[in-house]
């Protein structure tokens, strides 16, 4: 009866750690927003819109509804709710989940460096 008690911690061991590479790294995202996301969008105590929206609170926020800045109609009308999922398929490839977005990314692929965006994101969401 040993195998089952095996197979247990086995499952556990490979769930726990999947949930610790989604999470990402907020340091190693945060330079990453910098370089790639920093040129048109701020976050953080001091962020305000500028090329792009600024993304204080954007997890959980409709699309399109950031105070102040000028949507495209796309944005505006995409019903898009921005999970961490819906983020992650946006910085991915923008046109695929918002077709007609002005937003000019060619998108990421790797999805080490989109988790790590996105825990950058989660980690300033409340400032």
């Amino acid at each position: 009866m040993k195998y089952p008690a095996v197979l247990t911690l086995s499952f556990c061991a490979v769930f726990l750690s999947n949930g610790a590479i989604a999470a990402g790294d907020a340091e190693a995202g945060g330079k990453l927003f910098t370089k790639t996301c920093g040129g048109c969008h701020s976050i953080g105590v001091n962020a305000r819109n500028g090329f792009g929206p600024q993304l204080n609170g954007v997890i959980g926020r409709q699309a399109g509804t950031s105070e102040g800045y000028l949507y495209s109609d796309a944005m505006k009308n995409s019903g898009v709710v921005w999970t961490r999922e819906k983020l992650a398929a946006y910085i991915e490839a923008p046109k695929k989940v918002v077709s007609g977005t002005r937003m000019i990314f060619w998108g990421i692929s790797d999805q080490e460096k989109i988790d790590n965006l996105l825990a950058y994101i989660e980690s300033v969401q409340g400032q």
